[in-house]
């Protein structure tokens, strides 16, 4: 077996530097990574059991369950993809175009809008080695990444001493963060906090944009105009800015009108780029794979003589109004991150759940196939939070079936 390094799927920074202690076939010991990394690297701790009914059953008769709700279902639902490979991702995409069937994921209802303008180059962005070498001005807006991606700061954004930045944070670079609260990594990141209220993301970008034109910024949370023209003259000389967009900004803004405009604007005097804070090891990499296929990162309904896509088809309309009577979710878990009443009715549908480990939506469903851990278990690809995609290795062996053959055997027996 390959003695690494290996990449940690723990998050979307796939941090590439991991290395393992390994005793009777199992992780004993992780090196490098963050402690999100390691719990995830050491397995599960409630592995999933592969069931039928709650009964314990072996592979086959599970696949071929699953295949028959799928079959007879008149509108399934394919969901998840954050925690799966490439590959498997384009077997999933296969299969509901089989089936006919619904396909979402979890940037539908949040990380998904800032991706689709990225892919559409509407958004400027760029690679996590680029900020690590090159960039001066970093802008962490409505996120935390010191318990979000635990290792971001001293990998990329920060604390390192790049080709371009050879005095790090010392000297050679600065962090605003701009939070409705005082983080962490505010904490970490000097004094250059810009509290805003709960909402106020939008208010606050055209404030910035008219400090930006030479103008006095007004808000309605009497923020002191000078220091909103202090940020805005530190974005101005930014050699290479980076603008790493949080949950924060993305659920604040209806629309991402407000955001082009501060980016153009911001991109007349100096060079700045935007990166998602995507949480899920491979979110983008389905957002990646389904625009390729369809042009559309999300939200999509293949049972048309065309394909079909907007805000109706997305997960929490569809399960809100309905329309679906089965669901397959794979590397993810939507009973413990959709609000209470959509999760609610969604355990009422027959449910099928592909996974590593036992999760509050394995427990209520139907079928349970347990598959490989991506990145321990198996190998692979997947498409960190900047894009840039990354090939995943296998540590260890396992019986079990990665996703992509588990899914591969259910298309067989439909």
């Amino acid at each position: 077996m390959d003695n690494g390094p290996f990449v940690c799927t723990g998050c979307a920074l796939l941090c590439d530097d991991i290395t393992v202690e390994l005793q009777d076939s199992r992780v004993t010991g992780v090196n490098t990574a963050c402690l999100k990394g390691v719990s995830r690297m050491k397995g599960c701790a409630s592995p999933m059991p592969c069931t039928v009914d709650g009964k314990t059953v072996d592979e086959n008769t599970a696949i071929k369950e699953a295949a028959r709700i799928l079959k007879e279902a008149k509108h399934p639902l394919i969901f998840g993809h954050g925690n799966s490979t490439l590959e498997a991702q384009t077997k999933s995409i296969e299969l509901a175009r089989k089936l006919g069937a619904h396909i979402d994921d979890t940037s539908s209802f949040c990380q998904g809008p800032l991706v689709e303008a990225i892919l559409n180059g509407k958004l400027p962005t760029c690679t996590l080695d680029e900020v690590r070498h090159m960039a001066d001005v970093i802008v962490f807006w409505g996120a935390d990444p010191s318990h979000s991606h635990p290792r971001h700061l001293s990998m990329y954004s920060y604390f390192p001493r790049g080709k371009q930045r050879q005095r790090g944070w010392e000297e050679d670079r600065t962090a605003v963060i701009i939070d409705v609260r005082r983080s962490d990594t505010a904490a970490v990141c000097s004094d250059k906090l810009y509290e805003i209220p709960v909402g106020a993301d939008p208010e606050f970008m055209g404030a910035l944009l008219s400090a930006l034109s030479s103008k006095v910024p007004k808000t309605s949370f009497n923020m002191d105009p000078k220091r909103i023209l202090e940020l805005a003259n530190i974005l101005k000389k930014a050699e290479f800015g980076v603008v790493f967009a949080g949950l924060g900004m993305t659920y604040s803004l209806n629309s991402l009108d407000p955001l082009f405009s501060l980016m153009n604007k911001l991109n007349e005097t100096s060079k700045f780029h935007l990166i998602p804070m995507v949480g899920q090891y491979n979110m983008r990499g389905f957002d990646h794979t389904l625009f390729r296929e369809t042009g559309h990162i999300n939200r999509v309904y293949f049972g048309g003589e065309k394909v079909e896509h907007g805000p109706q088809q997305s997960v929490v309309e569809l399960i809100s109004n309905d329309v679906i009577d089965a669901a397959m979710i794979i590397g993810s878990d939507p009973l413990a991150s959709l609000p209470g009443a959509i999760a609610k009715k969604l355990s009422k549908v027959p449910l099928i759940t592909i996974d590593p480990c036992e999760n509050l939506t394995s427990r209520v469903s139907k079928v349970t196939i347990p598959s490989a851990l991506s990145g321990v278990e198996c190998g692979g690809t997947a498409i960190r939070m900047d894009g840039v995609e990354v090939v995943l290795k296998q540590i260890i062996d396992t019986k079990k079936l990665a996703d992509e053959q588990i899914i591969t055997r259910i298309m067989e027996e439909i």
